[in-house]
């Protein structure tokens, strides 16, 4: 037997303008100066403000849109916004990443002596390097793909062919398929010397033994002595075994810039933060279109469909503007906030200084959802007087001292790095030995803790940071 009944629900529906305030929130200044852009090409309605049209516009940022008879109500937005008065353009840092790797290896192909078909072979095992300049995959797959893809029928001996010519291009290692032909590939570079020949012979014959540092069995199989085998693992260990980060260790799928979303300066003691505008525009309603909104409603049936044009981009353009105000003012009173809470590092820039901060903590100084601070810190960076930094850089989590003072996990790591740095290498301290340093120091931290910050830190075990 069916009943019927009414029932009431509570649903929360994001309006179109936290919808788009949440989009745009994402967004740093380089990709909101392309956003801004593109929303200007596509709505006729919105306009770049100057400053001989402020007077006039802001008469009309307050239109009666009463005599348009709709059955949506149209949100009392102002028309209308000045974000931050005229932009000074200060001088301000760019992030200029330098070529990409894959880049710089299709130039290096441009000038090679590869016929047509070898360089499309080439093209595609270099479309193939993994970030570290490596070619993870085995010859005999990359046959089978490039037969599919680019149409081209090759096999294993012309890969091996063209990939040869690959390791020969700038940085050395290149086009490796392992860490030891990497390595080998840069010694063979190197000069004629007694620990290159030894070096050469300890990559290619005993490459396990060296990974273990299982040294005396080295220097037993090559008959030499224990100052030898030092100056060739000294030569070993200044080759690079990440030749594809040599280029591009910050963005490696492309050229890009970024530009500080926020300047940080020190002025007669205080901290003086500004969001610079740079490019991106101040917005306005186009009046005309405006007007035409009405008089279309005037005009009956006739004129309906246009106005309900007009007034659909109309609200586009006010959602849009209001957004754009309300990113500014969001991103403005979050920068504050860890401003607020980090006022001792930003004065000097002493890591030392840094508290342990989280998103929670600064979205309870804000009134903030967690989820509108994290969108706020992600890809936006600060210009201080003593460098430039991401958002995210500033938020780590907390530990107790002995004496009951919270620091933050990076100071932890930093002392711990220079604990390592500090150790015999010949006896290099264990994780449980790096315990009770850092307990000496008035750091309590379990021993699973101390590895996990170690391997954070890429720091290998103690074994292997043995030398001789």
């Amino acid at each position: 037997m069916l009943k019927q009944g009414l029932q009431q629900k509570l649903v929360q529906k994001l309006s179109p303008l936290q919808i788009q305030t949440i989009k745009l929130l994402e967004l740093p200044t380089l990709e909101l100066e392309q956003r801004i852009k593109k929303e200007l090409e596509e709505n006729p309605v919105l306009d770049e403000a100057n400053e001989t049209e402020e007077g006039e516009e802001s008469q009309s940022s307050n239109l009666s849109l009463s005599e348009y008879n709709s059955d949506e109500q149209i949100p009392a937005y102002k028309l209308y916004t000045n974000n931050q008065g005229k932009d000074l353009k200060p001088q301000y840092n760019i992030f200029s990443v330098k070529e990409s790797f894959q880049q710089s290896l299709l130039t290096q192909l441009g000038y090679s002596q590869l016929d047509s078909r070898s360089k499309a072979i080439a093209k595609f095992i270099i479309g193939s390097l993994d970030d570290d300049g490596y070619l993870r995959r085995d010859l005999d797959s990359l046959a089978d793909d490039i037969a599919f893809r680019q149409g081209i029928t090759t096999d294993e001996k012309e890969l091996e062919r063209i990939l040869l010519k690959i390791q020969e291009f700038e940085p050395a290692g290149v086009g490796a398929r392992d860490l030891r032909e990497c390595l080998l590939i840069q010694v063979n570079t190197l000069d004629d010397s007694p620990e290159k020949k030894i070096a050469e012979e300890i990559l290619r014959d005993h490459f396990t033994e060296f990974t273990k540092k299982h040294y005396q069995k080295i220097i037993s199989r090559l008959s030499i002595t224990e100052e030898d085998l030092k100056e060739a693992i000294d030569l070993i260990v200044r080759l690079n075994p990440r030749p594809g980060g040599q280029i591009d260790d910050t963005y490696t799928e492309q050229a890009q810039q970024v530009v500080p979303d926020f300047l940080l300066e020190y002025k007669d003691g205080e901290l003086v933060m500004t969001m610079p505008r740079f490019s991106v525009p101040e917005l306005k309603v186009n009046k005309r279109y405006a007007d035409l909104l009405l008089a279309s409603a005037k005009n009956g049936k006739s004129g309906k469909e246009a106005a309900s044009f007009v007034k659909q981009k109309l609200d586009s353009a006010k959602w849009f503007i209001e957004a754009i105000k309300q990113r500014h003012n969001t991103l403005h009173n979050t920068m504050n906030a860890i401003l607020e809470f980090q006022k001792e590092f930003f004065i000097d820039g002493d890591e030392t200084k840094l508290k342990p901060m989280v998103l929670k903590n600064i979205a309870e100084k804000t009134g903030l959802d967690i989820s509108t601070i994290s969108r706020v810190v992600n890809c936006k960076y600060i210009q201080t007087h003593f460098g430039i930094y991401p958002l995210k850089y500033f938020f780590s989590e907390g530990l107790m001292t002995d004496k009951g003072e919270e620091v933050s996990t990076r100071e932890i790591k930093n002392i711990l790095a220079e604990s390592i740095e500090k150790e015999d290498k010949k006896n290099p301290l264990t994780d449980e030995e790096l315990v009770s340093v850092l307990s000496e120091k008035g750091y309590m931290i379990a021993r699973r803790t101390v590895a996990k910050y170690r391997e954070q830190l890429n720091i290998p075990i103690a074994r292997l940071r043995k030398e001789l």
